[in-house]
């Protein structure tokens, strides 16, 4: 385990090499990837570091992420379903509302048809005729 303040290694540092801190003083360090997951003596405090291994926190954090998301999809789907039983009960509602309006204009034509029946066609042969209260003569 090296100093990361050689200048030799630091300019010579590979994508195979390790740099990490002493978990107890945070003297910083460069290893090869091989020691990743072993447990080394700090050079400076000696006392047991273990080497990070950046494959297993890089599936750490996806995983962290992947369950994040599996979470954020779940609560997405269960908010989804929550709108779609409105929009489906407003939808019923919206039906049965259609058809009383629909009952309501047959019923209109049924008796418009039955009082022109009673009284015959209006002036403009259209409409019943208006009908106006007449004065009743008074007995006196």
């Amino acid at each position: 385990m090296q100093n990361a303040g050689s200048s030799a290694l630091s300019a010579q540092e590979s994508s195979n090499d390790i740099v990490f801190a002493c978990t107890h003083c945070s003297a910083s360090f460069v290893v090869d990837a091989a020691a990743a997951g072993l447990t080394l003596d700090c050079q400076k405090c000696g006392k047991p570091t273990t080497v990070p291994n950046p494959a297993l926190e890089a599936a750490a954090a996806n995983s962290i992420k992947i369950s994040d998301l599996q979470h954020q999809l779940k609560e997405n789907e269960s908010q989804r379903t929550e709108i779609t039983g409105y929009i489906n009960q407003l939808s019923i509602q919206l039906h049965r509302w259609q058809l009383r309006l629909q009952t309501l204009k047959e019923r209109q034509q049924k008796l418009e048809t039955e009082l022109e029946a009673i009284s015959g066609p209006g002036p403009s042969g259209d409409s019943p005729p208006t009908t106006t209260p007449s004065a009743a003569p008074s007995s006196g």
